[in-house]
């Protein structure tokens, strides 16, 4: 709406802001982060009191490498909690924090050895520490920059670290926890381990991709006696680790499945399964398994069901025994036990094993208490070891994570021996670790555990045993999703004792003493002395960890209390879950700004951390504490490109966070995040960003509007509520419903919901409807119109609520439309809270009304824009058309407003008789038809209604409004 005139132009309320069209994010938002730095509004917002206390604890990233997409959306997340959290009311602290210690800084220092010629093992380990440390705080500065150019609020300049002097002290006192009740322990089991990193791995460290491996079919000579036509039979195993052959020491077999006794009756020329040979096997695997022996189905004969008594009975021979050269290597008795494990899925319902190399073929020797059987057949680089004969040196992985020769060796060992039926080769899911992306293997060796069903002293309100409290405290904790609880739960339920140690350099050391000449089992194996303990704490306080590695380390810490020379002091370090599970203490625990009963009010991390930090923190905290170290935990999706495939380099779909920020700002990456729902994965790439930025941009020109219209607007101006027209009503009765859902939304961290509905307000409500209908009173109108105070009145109402809701989402976009109108020396829209909004404002009457007249306007404008398509008018001013309203009730609402206005014509006609034919109408919108006609009059040269009282005023040109505007 604008005049045709240049002297009514000038008369006119245009908008006028500086507020600009064009949001020039990338550039404007640096400075913004200046100011909150140079205005301090994290501290300044510890100083508001009496709030209740609310502390988002982080889950720390690691300190290697810049930011990725999976950063970007996680630190948002928790940016939007801790805003939101604070505009409600409480006091929201957050403390970032880095995971610093463990394998990938150790093995990037290592590189740098390597190219410089240097070797590892030369260099003294507190001097690789150093370098490790030093690496560690060069990319803390980097990443703290990248999360700081995203918005994220916190304590950044004094953030946690897992390998600060405190946090080691503390995390060295938590470890000795364990020692003194009880649960620590030496044993030696199957680990998982890699190669690769020469480390034992734990679960988290784990993940899963296809890998071909070989399977073999085994058969096992039967030595013991037997009924006479079982005394030629063999037992066959089927399995996909031929390298662990070498180590087998058993067979399993289940007491609840089917065996029998077949005979190979027709047999291709080179079977290896050659005709008159006898197998036993699990009756509905045999099939499969002559098949794999290319024998076909008419090819072997069933004789008899083998009974479980009759298994249980036997003893087999390894078939490696009596192998030349081997001298006598594998000459011992290999027994039938049963194993619930074994089932009839694939294989021969006989299950190979070996307990150095398997976790249910170790518990199967446990229970039998036959530990001493175990075998040490193969070293740190999964090399055989030199004892091994026909094999040793050779591997099963190299170094960089490829096949070896171990596997080959072995399958033609077993070849030339007669020990094998069929081989070939199955594509399955296997592990891997996650940083190497090289597969691992189980591996017995000298471990320290956590035993966590092992009843311990301290808190033992929600159990006696750390599974005990880990899976009751799982209950008392609000999970969002629900399905978190039964993730974490499951895998607590199942798991084995936690593996504690590493051997590695870079980490926090096991900070213990074994008595020499004494065995794991021994009551005194482990030294516990209180006085030990707080002197290692007390140093590694003053000194950092590195002083466990200094010469004469031992002598010191033991004290006059000790001989040394009876001591050996560990050295491997623990695994950084642990570091990461401890942080509860030294941060929720030991900070001013933690929570006052040291446990969070919230842990939020990717669905992954189920098996890693909310895991490793559930079992550390309930071993030391006896109860959980948070009170609730959220997660999140992973990221995917724009086809839902996940993001890789070799690829090339990868969105890097500061891509995004230099092409559109911080801001158009926070909104990403708050329109998606974060519950599921999260798609991203350069069509859906241009969707987020024309979004961001209808918003923005909302909240220009908003802007424009208060130019100059004071408290005097202001109208009650009660006397302002209905419209203004309905507005405020918008604003008091969207209220609670903003609170609400907040409070249940459901940001999706909380934008898509202010979104959908200032969309739809506001500019396609409110926004469009006073324009004309805003411009036109006299500064003392009620009708223009009372719009401005609202406009001044949406200010105040839509930035500080949007704030949290759009801090660095709504910062910047708070101060256009309140700036001043410290001011800023994150210092403030979330307004009161009156419930005095709900009118669900008032909104059924309206809800009604919106929708006849819709089907007016519905038939204006017909017109205006058809270059039958130029503007919907200048019609004036007739709507056919059935419902009286409805018709009653229309009649009493000024419709004209509300439609934007220069007149209207209301009526309650039958619409004519070719009358326009919506299906959707039942019971009225509009007859488009134009306005008559002429137009006013100022406000460009079309009314046949234009040109009878002393303003030439006006109607009467505009001439009365004009004095």
């Amino acid at each position: 709406m604008c005049a045709d005139t240049p002297e009514y132009k000038d008369t006119l309320n245009l908008p006028v802001t500086d507020f600009p069209m064009r949001a020039g994010l990338p550039k404007r938002e640096p400075e913004w982060l200046q100011r909150w730095e140079d205005i301090g509004i994290y501290d300044r917002l510890r100083e508001k009191t009496g709030r209740e206390s609310f502390v988002l604890h982080d889950g720390p990233p690691y300190a290697n490498g810049h930011l990725h997409i999976g950063h970007a959306l996680n630190k948002i997340l928790k940016d939007f909690i801790v805003r939101s959290q604070q505009m409600l009311g409480k006091d929201s602290r957050y403390v970032p924090g880095w995971d610093c210690h463990g394998l990938p800084i150790e093995w990037k220092i290592e590189e740098q050895y390597r190219k410089k010629g240097k070797n590892k093992d030369d260099v003294p380990v507190v001097e690789l520490r150093q370098e490790c440390r030093k690496f560690a705080e060069g990319w803390i500065d980097i990443q703290r920059d990248e999360f700081k150019r995203l918005g994220i609020t916190g304590k950044w300049d004094n953030p946690y670290l897992t390998m600060n002097y405190h946090a080691e002290a503390v995390i060295a006192d938590e470890f000795m926890k364990f020692v003194m009740n009880g649960a620590l322990y030496q044993g030696s089991k199957p680990v998982m381990w890699s190669p690769v990193e020469k480390t034992a791995l734990a679960e988290a460290e784990i993940e899963y991709h296809d890998h071909k491996s070989h399977t073999i079919w085994v058969p096992f000579k039967i030595t013991s006696p037997v009924a006479d036509d079982l005394s030629a039979a063999r037992v066959v195993i089927w399995t996909t680790t031929p390298w662990t052959i070498p180590s087998n020491k058993a067979i399993c077999f289940n007491e609840g499945l089917k065996y029998a006794l077949y005979e190979v009756s027709e047999a291709h020329d080179g079977n290896w399964a050659a005709i008159g040979e006898r197998y036993i096997m699990e009756h509905t695997l045999a099939l499969a398994a002559f098949g794999a022996a290319n024998v076909e189905e008419s090819g072997f004969k069933y004789i008899r069901d083998v009974s479980s008594d009759e298994l249980a009975s036997m003893t087999c021979a390894h078939p490696l025994a009596g192998a030349d050269g081997g001298d006598g290597y594998w000459d011992y008795e290999v027994p039938m036990l049963h194993g619930d494990h074994v089932t009839n899925e694939a294989g021969t319902g006989f299950v190979h094993t070996a307990p150095s190399h398997g976790a249910d073929d170790y518990e199967v020797f446990m229970k039998r208490n036959w530990l001493d059987r175990m075998t040490h057949n193969v070293g740190e680089a999964s090399e055989f070891l030199p004892h091994v004969p026909f094999f040793a040196g050779l591997e099963v992985f190299d170094r960089k994570g490829k096949e070896g020769k171990a596997n080959n060796a072995v399958i033609a060992k077993l070849v030339e021996v007669g020990g094998i039926i069929a081989r070939g080769r199955v594509t399955h899911s296997y592990p891997h670790s996650w940083r190497s992306k090289a597969p691992i293997i189980f591996r017995n060796t000298p471990q320290w555990f956590t035993a966590i069903d092992k009843e311990i002293g301290g808190n033992d309100t929600f159990g006696k045993t750390i599974r005990e409290r880990a899976l009751t405290e799982i209950d008392n904790v609000k999970w969002t999703p629900q399905t978190g609880r039964n993730r974490l739960y499951s895998m607590i339920e199942a798991r084995p004792d936690w593996v504690m140690s590493r051997q590695r350099a870079w980490g926090v050391p096991l900070t213990c003493f074994t008595k020499k000449d004494a065995l794991p089992t021994d009551p005194d194996f482990v030294l516990r002395d209180d006085a030990v303990n707080a002197r290692i704490v007390a140093a590694f306080e003053d000194e950092s960890a590195d002083c466990w590695f200094a010469d004469g380390a031992k002598e010191r810490f033991l004290g006059n209390d000790y001989n040394p020379d009876d001591w050996d002091q560990v050295f491997d370090v623990l695994d950084v879950w642990f570091d990461s599970g401890s942080t509860h203490a030294f941060v929720m625990r030991d900070r001013d700004d933690g929570p006052e009963d040291g446990i969070a009010d919230l842990y939020l991390e990717g669905t992954d951390q189920h098996r890693g930090w909310f895991h490793s923190s559930m079992l550390q905290s309930c071993g030391t504490n006896g109860r959980a170290p948070y009170k609730a935990v959220l997660t999140h999706g992973f990221t995917l490109d724009e086809k839902g495939m996940k993001m890789s380099k070799s690829v090339g779909n990868t969105i890097a966070p500061e891509q995004v920020i230099k092409q559109y700002g911080a801001d158009i990456l926070r909104l990403w995040v708050a329109q998606a729902d974060y519950t599921a994965d999260l798609r991203i790439g350069p069509e859906i960003l241009k969707g987020v930025a024309d979004s961001y941009r209808r918003l923005r020109n909302s909240m220009r509007f908003i802007l424009g219209n208060l130019n100059g607007f004071t408290d005097a101006e202001k109208v009650e509520p009660s006397d302002m027209p209905e419209l203004e009503q309905w507005v405020l009765h918008r604003l008091a419903e969207l209220d609670d859902v903003v609170r609400d939304g907040y409070a249940a961290y459901d940001f999706q919901g909380v934008f898509q509905q202010l979104f959908q307000f200032c969309t739809v409500d506001l500019s396609s409807v409110y926004f469009d209908v006073r324009k004309d009173v805003l411009y036109c109108d006299g500064d003392d119109s009620i009708a223009r105070r009372s719009a401005r009145t609202v406009l001044d109402i949406l200010f105040h609520r839509l930035t500080k809701w949007l704030a949290p989402m759009l801090c660095f976009t709504m910062e910047d439309v708070w101060l256009e109108r309140m700036d001043g020396d410290g001011a800023s829209v994150h210092l403030e809270d979330f307004v009161d909004t009156p419930k005095s404002w709900l009118n669900p009457d008032l909104d059924a009304k309206w809800s009604a007249i919106r929708r006849v306007r819709r089907v007016v404008t519905g038939a204006i824009e017909v017109e205006r398509t058809a270059k039958n008018i130029g503007a919907s001013l200048e019609a004036a058309p007739t709507v056919y309203v059935a419902d009286a009730t409805v018709r009653g609402y229309l009649e009493n407003i000024d419709f004209a206005d509300v439609c934007i014509t220069s007149g209207i006609t209301i009526s309650g008789d039958t619409p004519p034919n070719g009358a326009f109408t919506l299906d959707e919108v039942e019971g009225v038809a509009v007859v488009f006609a134009k306005a008559s009059g002429d137009k006013c040269g100022r406000c460009w209604k079309t009314l046949p009282d234009v040109g009878t005023h002393k303003h030439a040109s006006t109607c009467a409004r505009c001439n009365d505007a004009l004095g």
